[in-house]
């Protein structure tokens, strides 16, 4: 949860102070509970997939913070060779299916990786992360149909942040308790405290182990909130007040770990502080590692648009 608020936090001076990183970005600052408790609670074979906030869910997944850092720079030692930017991480080595710019695809995307663990007999769960803006989508209601008339082993994760770029759930949504959409389709939905990072730990291995029992789909929702506007160019301030943002602020998942780790004897303040400036002086050798990297090649790469094939012809 460290690594990935200061990441987001370094990555932002350098986009919005120091122009160094361009096009969209979008940080996950706030939401950090969910990518730690998510992670923790599965194994390096499952599979995560999200949408284009997706800097967080990367890193927890295991995706180096220099080909991140990297990707953000444009530079073609990123983990989609720079071609991708802040909204299209990738690292199919740890099982992280992207970053999706398009609102939704990773819903269905999400189901198509669930179908398959299952055709190969595995008992690896697919997690499916988007937000409540996502929620509204008309592909969620058809691949939720899908998933559980197939018992496909996915756990779909809204992260509930309240809003969908400016537009807010009280605004935009009739039933504001969006868990209870899986109940439609035959399926479990549970809401749960998405700052909570033990929360959402306890949720994600109850669903993990319904799916790799071939229980089917479940339904999460983690109710959270980004600190920041919905992109760089974005104050946030515009449709939401400084009290609102400021009492979200108060309830910050690492505020809360860190006071409940110390309360209970496991963490020390000191200790504390010096992870903080150990995970700093990581990021900033990232930075700057990032810079020196050399810019992908001018000529257009077609080796990552076709796949190779062995097959002969003739």
């Amino acid at each position: 949860m460290q690594l990935i608020r200061q990441f987001e936090l370094m990555a932002e001076e350098k986009y919005k102070m120091e122009g160094k990183i361009r096009g969209f970005f979008h940080a996950y600052i706030g939401q950090e509970a969910i990518a730690g408790g998510c992670m923790t609670a599965t194994k390096a074979d499952d599979s995560f997939i999200t949408g284009y906030r997706d800097h967080g869910l990367a890193l927890a997944k295991g995706v180096n913070a220099n080909s991140c850092m990297a990707e953000l720079y444009g530079k073609a030692t990123g983990c989609a060779k720079g071609k991708g930017g802040s909204m299209h991480f990738f690292g199919t080595d740890v099982k992280f299916f992207g970053g999706h710019g398009i609102v939704g695809a990773q819903i269905g995307t999400g189901a198509g990786l669930a179908f398959a663990e299952k055709y190969r007999d595995s008992d690896n769960v697919v997690l499916c992360f988007f937000g409540d803006g996502a929620a509204r989508q008309g592909i969620l209601h058809e691949t939720f149909n899908l998933a559980m008339l197939w018992k496909l082993p996915v756990i779909y994760v809204c992260e509930n942040n309240q809003y969908a770029m400016t537009v807010s759930l009280e605004k935009s949504t009739a039933v504001k308790q969006l868990s209870v959409r899986g109940a439609a389709y035959g399926f479990e939905g549970k809401t749960i405290d998405g700052n909570d990072v033990e929360a959402v730990y306890e949720a994600t291995e109850q669903a993990a182990a319904k799916g790799r029992g071939g229980g089917g789909a479940t339904f999460l929702e983690c109710v959270t909130y980004r600190w920041d506007g919905h992109f760089g160019g974005d104050p946030g301030t515009a449709y939401r007040s400084k009290e609102e943002i400021e009492s979200w602020k108060q309830r910050c998942p690492i505020k809360r770990l860190k006071e409940k780790l110390i309360r209970e004897g496991h963490l020390t303040e000191a200790e504390f502080e010096k992870m903080s400036a150990d995970v700093y002086a990581e990021l900033d050798a990232v930075a700057r590692r990032a810079e020196a990297a050399p810019l992908p090649a001018k000529k257009v790469e077609l080796d990552a648009i076709y796949a190779s094939s062995e097959v002969g012809h003739g």
